[in-house]
This record gives C-alpha cells, sequence and structure tokens, in this order.
C-alpha cells in the first residue's frame, strides 16, 4: 500500500496535467483521448482492423494486464474520481476497482455451443459486433469504462467511448490505462478510445456513426430511449429505485448491518444500494435501533421536513433530487441540520408516499416505512420500485415471502439476507458489472453481452457416433 501523502500527491498532479490544453493529446499523456469524436472514430476504425487478427489468447493476455493496472492503480482513479465529481466515497470506490478487476469475466464467458446428429454438425460461436460505442456515468465513470472494456475487448470488439462530461477526466484516465494495458500486452494501440471533451454532440455523433454496430448506455430513461431510436442493438443500464423488505422472521441485527452498509456504500451512488425500507411493525424499533448503532443516524420531526428542502427540488407539486447533493456525506447533510455528526447513513421514518420513498435519491438517506404484514410490503415496494426492474432486497426467513417478493417485483437483481452489493459479487457469488440492462433485457452483462451468435453448419459425418 503506498502511503497517504504519496497517493495525494500523485492525484493531485495528474489532475493537474490533464487540465493542461495539451495534456490529452494522442501519443502524450493519455492514450487513446482525441480531441474530436472524428479522429476518435477514425482511430478505433485502424485498431479494430488490426485487432480482428488476434488470437482468444491475446485478448486475455491484454485483460489480465489491464486487472493488474487496475489493482495497482485503484486508489488514484478512486480519488481522482471523488475529487472530479464531488460525490462518493475513496475507500468504496477503491472496493469497487477491486471488484471490477478481480470479479469482471474475461474470454472464458465465451461458451461456444455444439449440436451433433445424423445430419452431421453444427458449430454456434459468440463472435464480435465491432466497434461499440458506449455511454457512461458519473456515478461510477472509471469503473465503468474498465469493466465495460475488459468484457468487449473479451468479446473481441473496440470501443469508443462518451463519458459523462463530469466525470470525463478519471473517465479517459481509465481509458489511457486500458490502452496502457493492451499496448504492454502486445496489442494495438487505440483499441479503446473517447474524446477529451465529450459532449451531447460527441454523443451524437458516435450513435450514427455507421461503423459502431451497437451502442451500450448506463443512465436514465432518456439515455436508454434515445439508444433505443437509433435503429442499432442497443443494450441500455437504466435507472432503478430499490426496495428492502424486513419482516419479522428476519435477524434483525444482520439485517441492520447489512442495509446499513448497502445502503450507504459510495453514499448510496451504486443503482442496485436500497434506497427506502419497509419494516414489519413489530420489528421496526429493534431495527432502527441497531442500524443507529452500526452507523446511522436517526432524525425525525422538523428534521426531516429540513432535510427534504435540502436534498430535493419541488417544482408543481412533483420532487426531483437535487444533483449538487448527490452522493455527499452523510454528515454534510446534517451539518445544513445544525447537527454535528459523521455517520455513513441518515435515516428516518416516513408515509410511503414521502418522496424520499418515491425518489431515486442517490444519497445516503434511507427513508424507513413500518408496515403490518408481507402482502402490505410488497405492495408497497413494487409501487416504490416504479417498474424499473432493477433490484429489490429481502431480509426473511420465510420462503414463501422470499417467493411471493420476488415473483411480484421481477427485478434483475433480488438479494436475500445480504447487502445490496452482494447482487454483484461483492459479498455473493457470481461475477460483476457495472452495466445491468434491466430495460433491454441483458441483465447482468459480461462478454457475452457484447457478441453476435455465428452458425457453422457441415452436413454429413465430423460426429463419432
Amino acid at each position: 500500500m503506498l502511503d497517504e501523502k504519496y497517493i495525494s500527491q500523485l492525484v493531485e498532479s495528474v489532475i493537474k496535467n490533464i487540465s493542461s490544453d495539451n495534456a490529452l493529446a494522442p501519443g502524450k499523456n493519455q492514450l487513446g483521448v482525441f480531441d474530436t469524436m472524428e479522429e476518435a472514430l477514425e482511430a478505433v476504425k485502424k485498431a479494430y482492423k488490426l485487432y480482428r487478427g488476434y488470437s482468444v489468447e491475446q485478448r486475455e493476455k491484454m485483460i489480465s494486464n489491464i486487472r493488474r493496472l487496475t489493482l495497482e492503480e485503484a486508489e488514484v482513479m478512486a480519488r481522482m474520481g471523488v475529487e472530479e465529481t464531488g460525490m462518493g466515497r475513496v475507500s468504496d470506490k477503491i472496493i469497487k476497482h477491486q471488484l471490477v478487476a478481480n470479479k469482471t469475466p474475461g474470454t472464458e464467458d465465451l461458451r461456444p455451443q455444439v449440436m451433433t446428429g445424423d445430419q452431421g454438425l453444427t458449430l454456434v460461436e459468440m463472435a464480435p459486433y465491432g466497434i461499440i460505442g458506449s455511454i457512461t456515468p458519473s456515478t461510477n465513470p472509471s469503473e465503468t469504462v474498465i469493466c465495460n472494456s475488459m468484457g468487449m475487448i473479451a468479446g473481441g470488439n473496440a470501443v469508443v467511448f462518451n463519458p459523462h462530461p463530469n466525470a470525463c477526466k478519471v473517465a479517459n484516465y481509465a481509458v489511457d490505462l486500458v490502452n496502457r494495458a493492451i499496448r504492454e500486452a502486445g496489442g494495438p494501440d487505440n483499441l479503446v478510445v473517447s474524446v477529451k471533451k465529450p459532449t451531447m454532440d460527441t454523443s451524437k455523433m458516435m450513435m450514427e456513426c455507421p461503423d459502431v454496430k451497437m451502442l451500450v448506455a448506463t443512465g436514465g430513461p432518456g439515455v436508454v430511449k434515445t439508444l433505443l431510436s437509433s435503429g442499432k442493438k442497443a443494450i441500455g443500464a437504466g435507472a432503478g429505485n430499490p426496495p428492502v423488505i424486513v419482516d419479522d422472521t428476519a435477524d434483525i441485527k444482520k439485517a441492520a448491518i447489512d442495509i446499513v452498509n448497502g445502503s450507504s456504500f459510495d453514499n448510496n451512488l451504486p443503482c442496485i444500494a436500497e434506497k427506502e425500507c419497509f419494516a414489519f411493525d413489530s420489528i421496526a424499533d429493534e431495527l432502527i435501533d441497531n442500524m443507529t448503532k452500526n452507523g446511522a443516524y436517526l432524525i425525525k420531526g422538523d428534521m426531516i421536513d429540513k432535510l427534504v428542502k435540502v436534498a430535493l427540488v419541488e417544482k408543481d407539486g412533483k420532487f426531483s433530487i437535487n444533483k449538487k447533493w448527490v452522493g455527499k456525506d452523510a454528515g454534510l447533510f446534517l451539518r445544513e441540520l445544525g447537527i454535528n455528526a459523521d455517520p455513513r447513513l441518515i435515516i428516518c421514518e416516513t408515509k410511503e408516499n414521502h418522496p424520499f420513498v418515491q425518489v431515486e435519491m442517490m444519497m445516503p438517506i434511507l427513508p424507513i416505512v413500518r408496515v403490518s404484514n408481507i402482502d402490505e410490503a410488497i405492495e408497497m415496494a413494487v409501487k416504490a420500485e416504479h417498474g424499473c426492474r432493477h433490484s429489490a432486497h429481502i431480509h426473511s426467513k420465510n420462503v414463501d415471502r422470499l417467493t411471493a417478493f420476488a415473483r411480484a417485483v421481477e427485478t434483475t437483481i433480488f438479494v436475500k439476507n445480504a447487502p445490496s452489493y452482494a447482487g454483484i459479487g461483492a459479498g455473493g457469488e457470481g461475477y460483476t458489472t457495472f452495466t445491468i440492462a434491466g430495460p433491454t433485457g441483458e441483465g447482468i452483462t459480461a462478454a457475452h453481452s457484447f457478441t453476435r451468435q455465428r452458425r457453422c453448419v457441415m452436413a454429413d459425418g465430423l460426429h463419432i457416433v
């Protein structure tokens, strides 16, 4: 582990360098980052033409190098991300980068199929789409670039990124990292590219380019709708508002710890995180008590109303998030209320129709709603999830209740008796991704998601039975 002072100086130096006019010019400080989208597209087309001749073994060497550099530079990117966006927690972002490095699948995810019979042999293989255009968010900027790059490269593709403008520095740092790893492994330059200053225009140019055969985006409903209107194969990772239910059979102490840890992770930025809690009235007091003993701070009465005015914006009776406060530390919110404390999470009791329940907050604020029974809990939770079918969670030892909620909510990720992040492999089985494609149905994306099936048929023989 590098010492704190050295890391801080390194991050400060990196951010200063990438802020200068010439720092992002290709061939200088950052590989694969271009001044214009035209230049980026031209470069990636040349790289993909070369990459088509590379073997699966060579792809895997590149991916192994990306894993190594991501682990080595996880802390640098974590600090850069917080510095640039003002969102999240450095310690949690380090964990996210480590998760991406260790649990993003590579070429092993590409599984061919073989069919044999009296009519011969048929082989189905996973082939690349070609050049993929990817739009990445400000919430997980470098993590998404690295995760998507690994999966897309494993599938034999090249990638052009249009990062979120508010996180383009750290995203482009990740693009450079990926290209450095590829170059060290003997791969072509500019297999992954981006633009220095991403805009709506650069995004439009990327999506409309005939050489870009697939589009992948992580963002809200507007981004997903735009992708689906492109006429191209599109993978959309949309918004969510994940509920968590706690019933009277749950291990209440464990549920409290799990929910605090999951809901406060990276200040609630992950789209899978617990955003609202529905607790049986009979155990609600015990749950809240255990939460306050494990990193949560309970506010009541007019303090809740004051917090609404800080965290949300009201217009014509409708509430939306105050973007200035997304991903901020819980202690900053409390200081706005005149409270001197620095917990991981703020909790409060509300009714089911409260804006904290119905709006996807992406802030370390968790509303808790008391319910009488499982039917009421499921009804409220499904309503709060808004049909996004993203993620949902429950703490219960009753199998019938677990099953009933899973069937009712129909989410891509469903976590039982664990923190929300177990759903992407952190403390749970299975691989990880930061592109969770609920709207378009691919679910937990990996290398296979970025490929198309090709069938090769040979009749008359070649099987031995």
